[in-house]
């Protein structure tokens, strides 16, 4: 049984930022009566503002464990004052995962690391193994890094740290909303999450919410699926999403699209 049952918006504000933004202007009752839902939509819909305001409201750990006073949170910190969540079971733990926070975080590690290289400036002084272990002791990102998903995910690929760090935080009981978690992953590790959710979803201990272009991700085995567009917010199946009719179609037959553009 998932642990939220719905969620619904009501505010009289409809015309100016974030309360005019598709998402909640058209949401009325957002039913999660699945263990996964996804919410998809073209870009501008308000997708990400939707899900972020939702793990505001439910004050979830994200990527870099800052609070939810950032700015980038304003439009969620606002919109939450007029969500309405409906439990079946109250659990608000779990994991906040957008895209763009995991870029930021490996950023910031390699950023440390620059300055803090200019900060010893004795590069020719002492062997390089020696000063990389001195800047691994002083970057408290690096250290946060291992100490929380196990090892310097440098050494990784930009997918395979994405997916590690998903597989680490994809293993406790609670609620994950994720924003576009496709962003870093090849079709081929895509299916790779399907298959981390599933086996997680399987101990009845998750719930998902999950904003995604992929097609890939959308064919979950009976998950949710909510398309929003400009006018509407409606339950649809996977053939009926314009997502997966277009890229379906695209591979059928590319020239007849590329010949248009």
């Amino acid at each position: 049984m998932p642990f939220i049952k719905s969620i619904s918006f009501h505010s009289n504000s409809q015309h100016s930022f974030p309360y005019n933004v598709s998402s909640i202007r058209n949401l009325d009752t957002l039913k999660l009566d699945a263990p996964v839902t996804f919410i998809v939509g073209d870009n501008g819909t308000g997708k990400s503002t939707l899900i972020e305001t939702i793990a505001c409201w439910l004050q979830l750990p994200h990527m870099d464990g800052n609070s939810y006073a950032k700015e980038s949170f304003f439009a969620a910190r606002k919109l939450a004052l007029n969500l309405k969540v409906e439990w079946n079971i109250n659990l608000p733990t779990g994991f906040f995962f957008r895209a763009e926070d995991f870029g930021d975080f490996m950023n910031s590690v390699d950023r440390s690391d620059v300055e803090l290289r200019k900060q010893f400036d004795i590069d020719n002084e002492i062997k390089e193994s020696v000063l990389q272990q001195m800047l691994d002791n002083a970057n408290y990102q690096k250290y946060y890094m291992k100490k929380k998903y196990g090892q310097d995910l440098q050494s990784f690929s930009h997918g395979e740290a994405y997916l590690h760090i998903l597989q680490i935080q994809l293993e406790r009981k609670g609620i994950f909303i994720l924003d576009e978690p496709e962003a870093a992953l090849s079709p081929h590790k895509q299916l790779s999450l399907i298959h981390l959710i599933k086996k997680h979803i399987s101990t009845g201990n998750a719930q998902y919410i999950i904003a995604s272009h992929s097609p890939i991700l959308m064919a979950f085995p009976d998950a949710n699926l909510y398309e929003i567009t400009d006018d509407s917010f409606e339950r649809k199946n996977l053939e009926e999403v314009d997502h997966f009719f277009i890229t379906k179609n695209f591979l059928n037959n590319p020239n007849l699209f590329l010949d248009e553009l």
